[in-house]
């Protein structure tokens, strides 16, 4: 038995994953379901390991076949990537895409970069906004996808990425001395804004909105001015501001997780190649 792992298998396999179901799978790969469940034998005979497990509402991935389907993405995207380059059809095009300033800060340069470098013809545009608002663009279709924060329990959603949420404040500063606490937030709707608040509540500590704005550089700039305290993932702390986190004058904040949204069922190849390139390199910026 060959142990190659054929592009064939992996595309079947990718998207039985993505349908979790035998008989709709066959009908995207046009093939029979007998056949295509042949296939995942073959598969499963190559790597050696049980890639699905059947239930009553169709099948699930085992460990390995969560593992498998990483490199199975990767691997087709680099194949399609590959057939389409030779045959004079590589990526090109624009897209849009919506990011928290927050994440843009941090994570966009490293993307943007390295798929650049891949995709030179490619033209990535770029919508900053908290994430509520990225999703009323999604739904509007006014950005292609977007990177956006979840509630870290967020249940049926795939997170390829989870941030602490942390306080943040001016070197020396100290909250004890505040009562009420100021705070430079988010917008109310945001996960930082919420968790903030209700942290604080359960807590019994009486605080003030001195901020609530969609500008990071505004909340920022008024905790470098000791005028109040923010909240933010940790990644993305200022290396002049001080992580609170552990501070007794200060409650614990929960983590959120960050995941990629289209705006259509069936993006763009350049939306998808896109979106699976930082489900690879988001984890390890």
């Amino acid at each position: 038995m060959s142990r190659i792992l054929e592009i064939d298998l992996l595309r079947s396999f990718a998207v039985i994953a993505e349908v979790r179901a035998l008989s709709r799978a066959a009908e995207r790969v046009g093939r029979t379901q007998s056949a295509l469940s042949q296939q995942m034998k073959r598969l499963e005979s190559i790597v050696d390991q049980p890639l699905f497990q059947r239930t009553g509402r169709g099948v699930v991935l085992t460990h390995p076949g969560e593992r498998l389907l990483v490199h199975a993405q990767r691997m087709l995207r680099l194949h399609d990537e590959a057939m389409a380059d030779l045959s004079g059809t590589g990526l090109t095009g624009s897209l849009r895409f919506g990011c928290p300033d927050d994440y843009a800060t941090v994570f966009l340069p490293a993307l943007l970069r390295q798929f650049s470098s891949q995709h030179p013809h490619a033209l990535v545009e770029v919508v900053c906004a908290p994430t509520p608002r990225l999703l009323d663009l999604l739904d509007k279709r006014a950005v292609d996808l977007a990177m956006v924060s979840l509630p870290d329990a967020a249940p049926g959603e795939e997170l390829i990425r989870r941030e602490q949420l942390v306080w943040i404040g001016y070197p020396g500063l100290d909250p004890a001395h505040f009562d009420p606490l100021p705070l430079a937030l988010s917008d109310a709707d945001t996960l930082d804004h919420i968790a903030a608040c209700e942290a604080l509540k359960d807590a019994g500590r009486a605080w003030r909105i001195a901020c609530a704005s969609s500008s990071l550089s505004g909340m920022i700039a008024l905790v470098r001015a000791g005028q109040a305290f923010a909240v933010m993932t940790q990644t993305a702390v200022p290396p002049d501001l001080a992580n609170l986190n552990g501070d007794p004058a200060l409650p614990p904040l929960p983590a959120v997780g960050i995941t990629v949204k289209f705006s259509r069922k069936r993006p763009s190849q350049l939306a998808a190649a896109f979106a699976e390139h930082i489900r690879a390199v988001l984890p390890v910026l």
